[in-house]
């Protein structure tokens, strides 16, 4: 059955005590801001079906995020070209059913169980989640973590594989004892392009949960949906979700900015977690040589050498990320297709173009003299 709101049935109490705090993009105040900002909503193509196992006294043991899809934007798995094979074959592949964070390409947990539920909590889940899809083409589950991935493959869904950056920090103390362990050329590229973002003439600072002001919010919004529009993209963030996530999460979000008096000309928008930092979006109203790079990566660096993070993902695509430490990481997605015919078709499909990936890492280049950390 479908709902109104996939937050309505948890109370956030309830909610987080399955989330956890691991993950911002999972708790509940990141989606309530998805919901009330309207940018993940029914006429939005995301009608929530949430997806909750209880014990006998009505407790929730675990949930799942769970959407019926009209279409598959915003998604960061394409699969328009699966869409297109079936629809050719005289099938309807939509609707269809998504498990995952709206517009957020960040791995997480997507089967979301209470800590000391049953041990066969993630398997009723997928089963829940099979059953919901009697009567459509398929079911995704994108971003999905290790335990996630192995609940999933043990019923047999098709695993796709795809790549982002990541950068591992194995404890170095400052930004100039990571630039030791480049290689000579991509240290003094990297120096001189901070110099130059850094002399632009504009003021750099980090702003923190409340020292970000709902006025600051309007104006990083403008900027993110300029730098959709200059990407040809769309801007899916409605101008009232960046405030209320704001709200919602406090602290924890981070915003990396260049201003000129009170006005923001470019900022990147991060959010912490309990063991990473997570760079989600940017928007910049001047072309300003090597700022994207300082206020998206070398002051998320600073950060986290600063404060002991562990590891920095920033998102979705970005081959520059790996001339600047961040290193090719794998991300999975899960996918259920009841046609025997269509899910063999997939799985071929998923199996080569693992091999293609796996491939092409293993013949990229690190910018590291050595291995990081070495």
């Amino acid at each position: 059955m479908l709902a109104a709101s996939m937050t309505l049935d948890l109370p956030p109490r309830e909610w987080d005590a399955c989330a956890g705090t691991a993950n911002p993009f999972v708790t509940h105040g990141f989606f309530t801001a998805l919901e009330h900002s309207g940018s993940a909503t029914p006429s939005a193509g995301w009608a929530p079906q949430p997806l909750v196992l209880r014990d006998p006294e009505g407790r929730p043991l675990g949930f799942a995020p769970l959407y019926r899809k009209s279409h598959s934007w915003g998604e960061y798995v394409f699969d328009q070209a699966w869409a297109q094979a079936w629809q050719r074959a005289g099938g309807r592949y939509y609707p269809k059913l998504l498990v995952g964070v709206p517009f957020t390409p960040v791995p997480g947990p997507r089967l979301l169980v209470r800590p000391g539920a049953p041990e066969d909590t993630r398997d009723r889940l997928i089963h829940g989640i099979e059953q919901a899809t009697r009567g459509l083409s398929s079911a995704h589950v994108t971003f999905i973590e290790e335990a996630d991935r192995a609940a999933f493959a043990a019923r047999g869904w098709a695993l796709r594989a795809g790549y982002q950056f990541h950068f591992h920090n194995p404890g170095y103390p400052d930004f100039e004892a990571f630039l030791a362990t480049l290689q000579s050329h991509r240290r003094k590229d990297i120096r001189r392009e901070r110099r130059l973002a850094q002399g632009c003439g504009l003021a750099l600072k980090t702003l923190v949960g409340r020292d970000i002001t709902e006025e600051k919010w309007v104006q990083f919004h403008a900027l993110y949906t300029a730098n959709s529009d200059r990407k040809w993209g769309q801007a899916y963030l409605t101008p009232t979700f960046f405030a209320e996530m704001g709200a919602a999460l406090g602290d924890r979000v981070i915003l990396t900015v260049a201003m000129e008096g009170e006005a923001l000309i470019a900022a990147a928008l991060h959010l912490r977690g309990e063991q990473a930092l997570y760079g989600r979006n940017w928007g910049a109203s001047r072309q300003i040589p090597f700022l994207h790079f300082e206020l998206c990566y070398y002051m998320a660096l600073d950060l986290a050498f600063r404060e002991g993070i562990g590891r920095i993902e920033a998102g979705a695509q970005g081959e520059h990320k790996l001339q600047r430490g961040y290193l090719p990481s794998l991300t999975w997605s899960a996918h259920y297709l009841p046609d025997p015919g269509f899910r063999r078709a997939v799985e071929a499909f998923c199996a080569e173009e693992r091999a293609r990936i796996e491939q092409g890492i293993a013949t990229i280049e690190g910018p590291f003299r050595a291995a990081p950390g070495a």
